[in-house]
Order: C-alpha cells, then structure tokens, then sequence
C-alpha cells in the first residue's frame, strides 16, 4: 500500500496572515490597576491597534501626521507656531520696556 503525500491548496504563510491582518486591522486592549482599599493609585490602559497605514487612515486614524517627533510637516508647523507665539511675547516685553 502506498502512502500519499497530501498538500494543502488552502496553506496560509506568514505573508498571508500578515496582509489580511494589516487589511482588516486588530486591536488589542486590556488595562491594569492598582488599588489599596478599594483606592485607585494607578490605572495603565494598554490600546494597541495593528493595520496598515491606509486602513488607519480609512478609519480615521492619523495620530503620527500631527506628532512632531514622527512628520517633518508638523514639526515644521509646531515651529512655525512657536515661533509667532514667541515673537508676540518679544513684541509685550519691548513694549514694556519702553
């Protein structure tokens, strides 16, 4: 009796799982607290969300676009802003002065 090699038509690889998880997105979520008699000293919430760039932008998810540390874009502007504002206290203090 012969033994036959089976192979799977529907095997999934790692690439597989990786692009249908980054199409669809998961989200991971649980939080930790430390209480004393029933008084909260510290509650950690953990949210971990993982798709790709586009399905976080489909889903109105855009955080590192506004985050200086992360776009050259908002740095820029977060210069740009604290750049008038302290323009403006240079402007009050010179008036003072005078």
């Amino acid at each position: 009796m012969a033994d036959k090699i089976v192979h799977s038509l529907d095997s999934t690889n790692l690439a597989d799982i990786l692009e249908r998880v980054l199409d669809k997105g998961i989200v991971i979520a649980g939080d930790i607290k430390i209480q004393i008699a029933d008084i909260d000293l510290l509650t950690i919430k953990i949210r971990l969300l993982v798709a790709s760039v586009d399905k976080a932008m489909e889903m109105g998810i855009n955080w590192w676009q506004q985050d200086s540390y992360l776009s050259s874009e908002a740095k820029e502007k977060g210069m740009e802003s604290e750049n008038k504002s302290l323009k403006k206290r240079l402007e009050r203090l010179e008036a003072k002065i005078k």
